[in-house]
């Protein structure tokens, strides 16, 4: 079932399924049956799936194009270094899935085993699931409507075999719907640790990524912070640093004053991590000494900090 929108009358009500609000709502006909005011039973199966997952992040931005995908796939190559630590990429980007792409998989097809699908695996310690591992091929379009989306996603988290993992990330598509509420959803009894938000510095996406916010405070989803992507270009012949996207409003810094979430870091331009990217290899080790390398580590290292620094907050409580 997708979820419902904030003007919902809600299952329980004597207009569900009829009131004005339910038009054009892809659950209008199962509200008015009374079908949807039960719990959905995979949430669950999911919560029983997800014990062997220790910390679950969201990657979200309400802005396309911002490099959700790209940090995605370089927090968990900076993630896997560590050899001791599992870790699992699970693109929910249904209608555009890169990360097969930028993981250097393309091609790859999903495996069914006894446990339920097999990860596509990078190194011994990464895992990724991605539905374009399910397409003929990478052209193929992907045109379904929300409640087929929810259904991949829900089978994604319910039948994957991910085994013990220490950290999951999940990539989303931008905006705040259909996915994101899914996954919010489907992982409520499960506990997301908490949501990386992506920019870029011009107020036009500052503009949307203000939604995403936003919308984390109504889920109740936590903020680990904000990464500010394309922050600048370093010249690497001359040193000098140019906006290509001027923070006409004081970009992501002023933005996080603005709202009181924390800023990660900022990321600059670097013409290597679209080449990287299209190759299907880790920007982090192939272009170890770049300003943009120094960056998404000092990010990494933040996050992990974030996950210490809760974990001890826990054992103090318990």
């Amino acid at each position: 079932m997708a979820e419902v929108p904030g003007d919902c009358p809600g299952t329980s009500s004597a207009q569900a399924g009829s009131a004005t609000a339910c038009q054009g709502c892809p659950n209008q006909r199962l509200c008015a049956s009374g079908a949807a005011a039960g719990p959905d039973p995979a949430i669950e199966e999911i919560k029983e799936k997800m014990k062997s997952v220790k910390h679950k992040i969201l990657v979200l931005s309400g802005k396309g194009g911002v490099g959700k995908s790209t940090f995605s796939a370089h927090l968990a190559h900076g993630l896997a270094e560590d050899e001791t630590k599992q870790i699992a990429l699970l693109d929910v980007d249904i209608c555009g899935p890169s990360i097969p792409k930028m993981m250097g998989l393309e091609g790859e097809q999903v495996h069914q085993s006894g446990s339920g699908w097999s990860p596509v695996y990078v190194e011994d310690n990464l895992g990724v699931m991605s539905v374009g591992f399910l397409l003929s091929s990478p052209d193929d379009a992907v045109i379904w409507r929300g409640p087929k989306k929810n259904g991949m996603i829900k089978q994604f988290l319910r039948d994957v075999d991910w085994g013990e993992i220490d950290y999951l990330i999940v990539d989303t598509p931008p905006g705040t719907s259909d996915e994101h509420l899914s996954i919010v959803q489907y992982l409520s009894a499960a506990h997301i640790d908490g949501a990386v938000i992506i920019t870029t510095p011009q107020e036009v996406s500052l503009q949307d990524v203000r939604k995403e916010i936003s919308f984390c405070h109504k889920v109740k989803l936590p903020i680990i912070g904000v990464v500010e992507n394309m922050s600048g270009f370093i010249c690497p012949k001359c040193k000098n640093e140019s906006q290509i996207f001027p923070p006409t409003t004081g970009g992501a810094e002023k933005m996080c004053q603005n709202l009181n979430v924390p800023l990660l870091g900022k990321v600059p331009l670097d013409p290597q991590i679209g080449k990287s990217c299209d190759k299907g290899q880790s920007f982090l080790s192939e272009v170890p000494n770049s300003p943009a390398t120094a960056s998404y580590r000092n990010i990494i290292q933040r996050i992990q900090d974030y996950f210490g620094l809760h974990h001890s907050q826990e054992e103090k409580i318990i």
